[in-house]
């Protein structure tokens, strides 16, 4: 089976939830550690093997854009030098959705992109870690269907989601029955939560295109995804990996610190940091 080398990295999103950080800030471009969220997304997928790229911007992101050009010789870095030897091996491409119409009509604008083949879509605020990409490749590879990567998640926190359910056809595989976009507790139709990586045949092009836009007008694709999931067949990739969204306030603060305590720079630090608060009984360190 032809390799999958394409990516697309919906980025288009409001960030109202960062609100007012986001007046002038794209969402994705907010750091965790020493970099922002979008490029940690753009190097899992160059773990991968993809080497085409197309980040699907907004109005207000034009920060995404200056940030994958070349660095400014006076700015240069050991860090800043990697990135630019990663952008050397990739072709990164950039289109601008039109109307925040949904997830669903971001991806619709990759079509020519995706010319005919199947690809990689990765939110542009959320990563994991270990990479969830490789099951999904092999899923591909394996069923020659699309892919998407599913977790067990508590059951008071599915509303958050698009959920799915369906019939075991591997280990930590399922055939994928049904979808629905955040559902209430009650009323999910498992406890496995979409984690926001999904790997896409062509034919979820046509199945957006018959997709009704739902509240506030948006296209959403676990809607498209039930399509291809009755008609083609969707395979659902159980992972166990850990999910950092950054879209969630709560979430980047805790990103910040788990990985700020994996950085050797600045986990020293860190740790001395929370060792002093604990023994000032959590009152802060004196200074």
């Amino acid at each position: 089976m032809t390799p999958v080398t394409r990516a697309v990295i919906p980025a288009a999103g409001l960030g109202t939830r960062f609100l007012p950080m986001t007046r002038s800030m794209p969402k994705e471009m907010l750091p965790v550690g020493r970099k922002p969220v979008i490029q940690y997304v753009i190097e899992e997928a160059v773990a991968a093997g993809i080497t085409e790229l197309l980040i699907i911007t907004g109005r207000g992101k034009r920060a995404l854009e200056d940030y994958f050009d070349r660095a400014d010789p006076a700015l240069e870095s050991v860090e800043s030098e990697q990135l630019d030897l990663m952008l050397d091996d990739i072709n990164l491409f950039f289109v601008r959705q039109k109307q925040p119409l949904g997830l669903g009509d971001a991806i619709r604008y990759a079509e020519p992109f995706a010319s005919g083949e199947p690809f990689v879509v990765l939110l542009g605020d959320t990563f994991t870690r270990p990479s969830c990409l490789p099951a999904l490749l092999d899923a591909h590879d394996e069923h020659g269907l699309s892919a998407i990567a599913v977790q067990h998640v508590a059951r008071h926190h599915l509303s958050r989601y698009g959920v799915a359910a369906g019939t075991p056809c591997g280990p930590d595989r399922l055939r994928v029955e049904t979808l629905v976009e955040k559902p209430a507790p009650h009323e999910a139709p498992s406890d496995l939560a979409i984690l926001g990586a999904y790997l896409l045949t062509p034919a979820i092009f046509s199945a957006l295109a018959r997709t009704t836009p739902g509240r506030n007008g948006e296209v959403q694709l676990t809607d498209a995804l039930r399509l291809i999931a009755e008609e083609e067949g969707l395979i659902g990739c159980i992972s166990a990996c850990r999910r950092f969204d950054i879209g969630d306030p709560t979430s980047w603060v805790l990103a910040n610190i788990e990985l700020g305590l994996a950085d050797p720079h600045t986990g020293p630090a860190i740790r001395a940091l929370l060792d002093e608060l604990a023994d000032d009984g959590g009152t802060g360190p004196r200074r």
